[in-house]
């Protein structure tokens, strides 16, 4: 089964909350995640890249650059985190209080509906 017909791959980037630019392209079979990267021409056009410490993945899965891509893959470039999401988490807790969030939620009871017997 020869196939011959590029690949084509969407490279996915947020630079910031709610901010999302996405890039289909076409490349030929066998072309890698950091062709994929260099053929959207991103890393080139901003200096917020920063290649030593540059994460990417493939569908949510980090990935190397010399991992080969299949049509319709997803190339994520990831953005440092602003904020451990363990430390948010507790703080956001801590801010709402026991009882509102998480496992903590205090459920309302529901009172049975009373039965007329007319």
């Amino acid at each position: 089964m020869g196939n011959s017909e590029p690949l084509q791959v969407s490279v996915v980037h947020s630079p910031a909350s709610r901010v999302v630019r996405e890039l289909v392209l076409e490349l030929p079979v066998g072309s890698t995640v950091g062709q994929a990267l260099q053929a959207s021409g991103w890393l080139e056009a901003s200096e917020s890249f920063d290649r030593q410490t540059l994460v990417v993945g493939v569908w949510g899965r980090r990935a190397g650059m010399n991992q080969v891509l299949r049509s319709n893959d997803r190339v994520e470039i990831y953005r440092p985190l602003a904020v451990d999401p363990k430390l948010a988490r507790r703080l956001r807790f801590e801010k709402q209080g026991p009882g509102v969030a998480g496992l903590f939620v205090k459920k309302k009871s529901v009172r049975p509906s009373p039965i007329s017997h007319d």
